[in-house]
């Protein structure tokens, strides 16, 4: 099976499918002067724009500007896998691990905030394909199988709707020989075109009055001065959404690491090879192990195909070079034919890859600076779709000092530990990320390292 993976690859092309549209928005004028604004968000990816369009929402007066780096939606939130997952917490587990008395209060949290997700691309007529799909998590190994029991179990007593499925109930939805069982989630996570809805809420930002500026890197903060190299904003409040890049708050660089995950997308499936794997309900799915696929089929029955091998550089290096690794994409695509033999001869037609922001407890944490003039959320983990709106409400509760169920949160009022210093931090990561695939190839047996992480509340994902 390794020549044909080799030959799927020989014409994909090194871009980002969702974002290699000719619907993408031409971009905006650079900055240029100086500028006063009531708000300035920098940033715009999900987080940023986000903010914009939640503070034009709540407080209609405000002069809210956007800078951005390079054009709206063309980093994380125009190149991940299109997952709209309700949890703010990486998941049931690592919300129940952290926060066990506000679980139920942040599992209610979430799936308001998956709703009016959902109400605002109706509200403004964003096509950015949402389909509450929900979500199966496979298992591919005897072991997951008692763990997705368990979590069944816990999610059921919370009123989730979930169920489990055994091997041939799985396999009636998606046909895979690799399958043993699953956790079916049958609300919990819409689907969506990850590009479209970031350029939807761009275009929801300017109709409402939001200036955006694309090509306009922050160069420096002093104090409510944003500089860039060819202007200036000075504003009564900032809100931070930079995520996996390095903070203009140079006290928070230790918090995040980037970490790059690669994907591949197929050509569209026909009819026939539809047929031959299922997949009606048009679930997103993700395996249960430590280092876990996720796929999904897109508006035109292609597979998109990722996850599993996050790589870490040192120094948090971030360079458009990581984007392409020969050796990683071509395991993807052995990986991908071993899930679904019957689609050998299927060519993938895209490969790329892209930066999360990974904090050590996995999911978003919140913050203010300068008197509380300054607000940031960062650290999604790999689930921020969802969540970066709710990160948006908390930014702006912060800033504009409302006290709301949120802002009461343990979740937000506390900080991840942040990594060690390098080399410390690139030795930890590279460790653990070997521990959990030892792990996931012996039984799921966690080692002394991946042990001690637990018990400290510490971690590595994506």
């Amino acid at each position: 099976m390794s020549e044909p993976p080799v030959l799927a690859l020989r014409d994909a092309q090194p871009r980002v499918f969702w974002l290699d549209d000719p619907a993408a928005p031409e971009p905006a004028e650079q900055l240029i002067g100086e500028h006063t604004a009531d708000l300035a968000v920098v940033g715009g990816g999900y987080t940023g724009l986000w903010t914009a369009l939640r503070a034009k929402e709540r407080y209609p007066s405000l002069d809210v500007v956007v800078l951005e780096a390079a054009t709206c939606g063309s980093a994380a939130s125009g190149r991940n896998g299109g997952f709209c997952d309700a949890s703010l917490t990486h998941g049931f587990g690592n919300g129940q691990a952290r926060w066990p008395d506000e679980l139920p209060l942040l599992e209610r949290l979430g799936e308001e905030n998956l709703e009016a997700i959902g109400a605002t691309i109706a509200k403004y007529g964003i096509d950015c394909g949402w389909e509450r799909t929900g979500e199966l998590t496979v298992a591919t190994a005897p072991h997951h199988l008692e763990g997705l029991a368990e979590e069944a179990a816990a999610r059921q007593a919370l009123g989730h709707k979930v169920s489990l499925l055994d091997a041939d109930e799985v396999r009636a939805e998606v046909n895979s020989p690799t399958y043993l069982g699953a956790l079916a989630d049958h609300s919990g996570t819409a689907l969506i075109e990850p590009a479209h809805l970031a350029w939807g809420l761009r275009r929801a930002c300017l109709d409402l009055g939001v200036r955006i500026h694309e090509h306009s890197p922050v160069t420096a903060l002093r104090g409510n001065l944003l500089r860039t190299a060819t202007g200036s904003v000075r504003a009564g409040r900032v809100a931070l959404a930079t995520n996996a890049f390095p903070s203009l708050l140079r006290r928070l660089r230790l918090y995040t690491v980037p970490v790059y995950d690669l994907v591949l997308t197929t050509e569209p499936l026909s009819a026939q090879q539809l047929s031959e794997i299922g997949w009606r309900g048009r679930q997103g799915i993700g395996d249960a192990s430590n280092l876990f696929h996720y796929y999904r089929l897109t508006r035109d029955n292609r597979i998109l195909w990722g996850g599993y091998t996050p790589l870490y550089y040192f120094g948090s290096r971030i360079d458009p070079a990581l984007e392409q690794r020969d050796t990683i994409h071509e395991m993807l695509a052995r990986h991908f034919f071993a899930t679904f033999p019957q689609l050998e001869g299927l060519r993938f037609t895209h490969r790329w890859g892209g930066v999360i922001d990974t904090s050590t407890r996995f999911c978003a944490f919140f913050g203010t600076a300068s008197e509380g003039r300054i607000a940031y959320a960062l650290g999604y983990t790999g689930l921020g779709v969802a969540a970066t709106r709710f990160g948006a409400d908390v930014m702006l509760d912060l800033l504009y000092a409302e006290k709301t169920e949120r802002t009461e949160l343990k979740m937000v009022r506390e900080r991840p530990l942040p990594f060690p210093p390098e080399p410390i931090r690139s030795a930890g990561i590279h460790l653990t990320r070997w521990s959990m695939a030892h792990a996931d190839s012996h039984a799921g047996h966690r080692n002394l390292w991946l042990r001690t992480l637990d018990r400290m509340g510490l971690g590595f994902d994506f």
